[in-house]
């Protein structure tokens, strides 16, 4: 039995085409694993991050001896709505020096507990406006931040 070249390309073409399926299938789910294992990497370093977060802010709490008493109103901060505050205090930011006192990491955590889009509190200026808010500089405040 003779080929003909027309038979023997398209004989060729299965080859190379089962060739490809096989090695695409010899993985066994490797790239799945792989996959599923950097998943599983990126979540524990969140929950570590945040573990090391709300250790910081626990001890930044016990420092300012915030712990029992003094709240501020963190809605005189222009940019945090009631809703905003109401988070902030579940997340244990309760005065302005403890959100004066924020590093860009909290920062970022802040951003993606409050649903903000990142770079919000720095172009609001919640930090400089909590320092001067807790130094009681209110007219300077509101000269800067309501007036406009």
């Amino acid at each position: 039995m003779a080929f003909t070249l027309n038979e023997i390309s398209l004989l060729v073409i299965a080859l190379v085409i089962g060739l490809v399926i096989g090695l695409m299938i010899s993985g066994r789910g490797k790239y799945k694993r792989l996959w599923r294992d950097e998943q599983m990497a990126h979540r524990e370093t969140i929950k570590e991050r945040d573990a090391r977060l709300a250790t910081v802010a626990s001890d930044r709490r016990a420092e300012a001896g915030d712990i029992r008493g003094e709240r501020n109103d963190l809605t005189r901060i222009r940019g945090i709505s009631a809703k905003d505050a109401a988070q902030l205090e579940a997340a244990g930011y309760h005065s302005y020096a403890q959100l004066g006192s924020i590093d860009h990491e909290e920062q970022a955590a802040l951003e993606s507990r409050l649903g903000r889009e990142p770079g919000t509190i720095e172009r609001e200026e919640w930090r400089l406006q909590a320092r001067l808010l807790e130094a009681g500089k209110m007219r300077e405040h509101e000269r800067r931040y309501l007036e406009v």
